[in-house]
């Protein structure tokens, strides 16, 4: 199993990537009121068929063929079960997936966030052909990082420029400290 959720975050945004989404949405929203964590990861790649759907949570079920399990989003399900939250995944062939993933927050088995800040700057730097919608929310309050509105301000600067990549950094971290208001999730 992965420490941390923001590995879970990456492996299903890979995914997306993998199914040729064009853009792919995560958000992570805290409400210390409800004590909850919740992760929505949407795309607008490819799709499931009805089968592949059905069996993706089965961690002995993979569609990949350099190995004959794909624990990923069993492993991501099972976190969030266990912690007494709630895993659903939609997705409709040509119309893209959508997974949701709610934690409880003060649960003793839910892994920490970990590092999405550098999850999502991972998945910018290394997948510039896909777009990347990020929201991180804490208790009402918080901020979007849009790559498309990067790029277009960085005005053909690729995102793994050592200064764009700085850029992008530095925003990403001054944004969630500021959200975080000093807590760790």
């Amino acid at each position: 199993m992965m420490q941390e959720l923001s590995l879970n975050v990456l492996d299903v945004a890979q995914n997306s990537i993998k199914a040729g989404a064009k853009l792919t949405e995560i958000g992570v929203t805290v409400s210390t009121t409800d004590d909850t964590l919740a992760i929505v990861i949407k795309d607008d790649g490819c799709g499931m068929d009805g089968e592949t759907l059905d069996r993706v949570t089965d961690p002995f079920y993979t569609t990949r063929t350099t190995r004959k399990v794909g624990l990923g989003v069993g492993f991501f399900k099972f976190a969030a079960e266990l912690t007494g939250g709630s895993f659903n995944i939609t997705s409709a062939q040509g119309s893209g997936t959508e997974v949701t993933a709610v934690f409880g927050l003060s649960s003793i088995d839910r892994m920490p966030l970990g590092d999405m800040n550098g999850t999502i700057e991972t998945l910018a730097m290394f997948n510039q052909q896909t777009d990347f919608l990020y929201t991180y929310e804490v208790d009402g309050e918080g901020f979007s990082l849009d790559t498309r509105e990067f790029k277009a301000e960085l005005d053909g600067v690729p995102l793994d420029s050592p200064d764009a990549a700085a850029f992008f950094r530095e925003f990403l971290e001054e944004n969630t400290a500021e959200v975080n208001k000093g807590r760790a999730f």
